[in-house]
């Protein structure tokens, strides 16, 4: 559920597949299932060590992208894809750990569905996607370090004391902005979609 509803928003510079940016995100992909199995047979430990390494090459594959002029199509494509699987495993292990409640996990899920809504009937107009806004990766950064923050927290009831409110305070926070870039790509979509029918006329 990772903030990049826009089609890319930069001009990629290669279109080359094997690159070191692509690799890590494909390496990042493969980590999901892992990730997955490791918090669901409670092991705790290494599921955090999983995501403390997704967490890291994220940062680092954009990186090797932008200082090397190694930003891609294919990067572009699944760099987002890995972010938001990542936190639709995080959410639905969580979860089924009753580490969060359900309905947090509903919360973002019918964000993620209204936003799907308005691409689609962009796509009617032509309009791929919509530019990645600063409110909208204030959220997913957010979302991203709440999670394993909640996650710390039942390693250890001595961590727990700290990584609690630290990772509620961050899970808040970044549910507020996920809803409040939601809103903003509504009202982004409805001028595109105004300023279509009014050149149609």
């Amino acid at each position: 559920m990772a903030e990049h509803t826009a089609a890319g928003g930069v001009t990629p510079d290669t279109d080359r597949v094997l690159t070191v940016p692509n690799l890590l995100s494909a390496a990042r992909l493969a980590g999901v299932p892992l990730f997955l199995w490791l918090i669901l047979r409670r092991d705790d430990g290494w599921a955090l060590v999983v995501l403390a390494l997704a967490g890291f090459t994220d940062y680092l594959d954009g990186k090797i992208a932008r200082r090397f002029h190694l930003v891609s199509r294919v990067g572009q494509l699944l760099d987002p894809i890995a972010d938001r699987l990542y936190i639709a495993a995080t959410l639905v292990g969580l979860a089924w750990r009753d580490i969060i409640p359900w309905w947090l996990v509903a919360l973002l899920l019918a964000r993620e569905l209204l936003l799907a809504g308005v691409l689609l009937v962009l796509r009617q107009i032509g309009q791929v996607g919509l530019p990645v806004h600063f409110v909208g990766k204030a959220a997913t950064f957010n979302l991203l370090y709440a999670f394993p923050v909640l996650l710390l927290a039942e390693v250890s009831p001595t961590l727990a004391t700290w990584a609690l409110p630290i990772g509620w305070a961050l899970a808040w926070w970044g549910v507020a902005l996920y809803w409040l870039a939601a809103v903003l790509y509504v009202v982004q979509a409805a001028g595109l979609l105004r300023a279509h029918r009014a050149g149609a006329r």
